[in-house]
């Protein structure tokens, strides 16, 4: 029996004993889901649950008479051996090792799909993450929101919602010819000019361009420059493009801001807002109205010379994804963006959005590492693609993976080399590594998943792992609802902690000249389901599951 039955299980009390006339709860009272949790006693049984607390009040009763009347329900539930009251009402109940058991069968027969779930199912959902410049290689600064954006995006799916990945080529404005400049000045061996981009990648670029246009040098700067900018930066684009799949990240749309002002968006966007009430013209510039929507100051739009201002182009920007037929927008922004968010929710609300519900802003910590060199070739940054070379790609996102966005982190290279339970990567990838082993040992010894007897899995440590593989999935719902992929890698730790305890106290394989038993067999199910959990996890992390470490 899963949380979630459980759960399930608990509604169906609650709802037929309001049918029965029992209990009398209003609708809007009523919950939409109970929870159950571990106690933290385990001599209290194996879920708890204070729904009799909560209801007590709007239901007009005690709560200890509300909870023995649910308690007298669940007995009645298959697979409930036990449900007992303590405190002012809490339910701690227990369930019989057949009804634990059976979960292990589930989660092999479900595969990768076990854990996924439905909870955001017709959510259709933009997220715009890590969105570099295409001036630079991506560097230490980007790999925080590459990580974290892929795995929120993979936890959305998990989760039912329709996710576009989507990544904002800022390739535009004046840094794009400051860029040409200081590749066009490589080509000639001259200097970079002042406020240009240093580092050698600079010089590469140009060997790059000058591949694809061998004449270039022959031409004069004003004519080479817009030929350098397009091939420097289609190069650089490339590299990374390159290094975001080295690193498991993957997008599904690009989205040029070039291509935005090209097609004439920024005053398509300015006449659409005018046509909403919230666009004003003072001081010969445009402006829209943000102040209306909690913005700390209106929001030049068009300068007064004629140019549009960054802000423009992100009004245009928020518009072509509405356009584009997404509902939700997510924004995941970098640690000097806090200044971003009253003002992208402010174009929401003028475009006739609900800030509350069609836009949400994201904003993460800096991250840095102890003992990261700065890049020769790149100059005063840290590469991402040197972290990985340096500390590998899976210790890297995992790590990024486990703390929440909001908190500061500093990375140890040290513990993360470890091949120790210290490193919390190994110690979740050796678990998936071990339960693999485990089974081709099994396999080896003649142990196969030929029979199935949930109720021998009765061993302590068995109710303890199958209790952790159980809450899975609920952690997989809340981690996608909070938009918290951190839940799901300490949670696997738990798993990994609890696997191991298992894995020393009982064997799947018989020793020595005992016979093989349905024991074993059965042990093999729970082993195998514990892989697919760690397996599943992972994967939801961007991190690999090794098969042997």
């Amino acid at each position: 029996m899963t949380p979630e039955e459980l759960s399930l299980a608990i509604s169906a009390c609650l709802k037929a004993a309001a049918e029965a006339g029992e209990i009398a709860v209003p609708a809007d009272h009523r919950p939409t889901e109970v929870r159950v949790d571990r106690p933290k006693n385990r001599d209290h049984g194996d879920w708890a649950t204070n729904i009799a607390l909560q209801l007590a009040k709007p239901a007009a009763t005690n709560p200890r008479a509300l909870a023995d009347l649910l308690a007298t329900r669940l007995r009645d539930i298959p697979g409930v051996s036990a449900v007992d009251i303590a405190g002012p009402g809490f339910l701690n109940i227990t369930v019989d090792a057949a009804a634990a058991g059976a979960l292990a069968r589930v989660i092999v027969e479900s595969g990768p799909a076990f854990g996924t779930n439905t909870a955001l199912a017709g959510h259709v959902i933009n997220m715009e993450f890590v969105s570099a410049n295409p001036t630079g290689p991506l560097h230490i600064g980007h790999t925080r929101w590459a990580a974290l954006g892929d795995s929120i995006a993979r936890v959305l799916r998990a989760s039912g919602a329709d996710v576009t990945a989507e990544y904002y080529i800022n390739d535009a404005g004046s840094q794009m010819n400051v860029f040409a400049g200081s590749v066009l000045a490589r080509l000639h061996g001259r200097d970079i000019p002042e406020g240009g981009y240093p580092g050698e990648y600079i010089a590469d670029l140009g060997h790059s361009v000058l591949a694809a246009h061998p004449d270039v040098r022959d031409l004069t700067d004003a004519a080479a420059l817009p030929v350098v900018r397009t091939a420097a930066y289609e190069a650089q684009l490339v590299e990374i493009k390159r290094t975001l799949a080295e690193f498991g990240v993957a997008f599904d749309v690009y989205f040029s801001e070039r291509e935005l002002h090209d097609a004439g968006a920024i005053d398509s966007a300015v006449a659409r807002l005018r046509e909403q009430g919230h666009v004003f013209d003072d001081g010969g510039a445009v402006w829209l109205r943000t102040t209306d929507f909690g913005d700390d100051k209106d929001r030049v739009m068009i300068r007064a010379n004629g140019e549009p201002t960054y802000f423009a182009a992100d009004a245009a920007y928020y518009l072509s994804k509405k356009d584009r037929g997404f509902v939700e927008k997510i924004y995941l922004l970098g640690a000097d963006h806090h200044g971003y968010i009253n003002r992208l929710k402010a174009i929401a609300a003028c475009a006739g959005d609900d800030p509350q519900i069609n836009i949400e802003v994201l904003i993460g910590q800096l991250v840095s590492v102890n003992g990261a060199k700065l890049s020769k070739r790149a100059g005063n940054i840290i590469e991402l693609k040197d972290l990985i070379s340096w500390l590998g790609k899976d210790a890297v996102r995992y790590s990024l993976a486990r703390f929440p966005a909001d908190s500061p982190l500093t990375l140890d290279p040290e513990l993360l080399k470890k091949h120790s339970n210290e490193n919390p990567v190994f110690y979740v990838q050796y678990a998936h590594a071990r339960s693999r082993g485990a089974a081709r040992n099994a396999l080896a010894a003649g142990v196969e998943r030929t029979v199935f007897e949930a109720a021998l899995l009765s061993h302590g440590t068995e109710n303890d792992l199958l209790s952790c593989l159980g809450l899975y999935p609920s952690i997989v719902a809340k981690a996608a609802e909070l938009r918290e992929p951190h839940r799901i890698a300490r949670h696997l730790e738990t798993v990994a902690g609890a696997y191991h305890r298992w894995y020393d106290a009982c064997r799947v394989t018989p020793q020595g000249d005992d016979p093989i038993t349905d024991l074993n067999r059965t042990r093999l199910w729970l082993n195998d389901a514990t892989s697919q959990v760690l397996a599943n996890g992972l994967d939801l992390l961007g991190v690999s599951a090794p098969e042997r470490m």
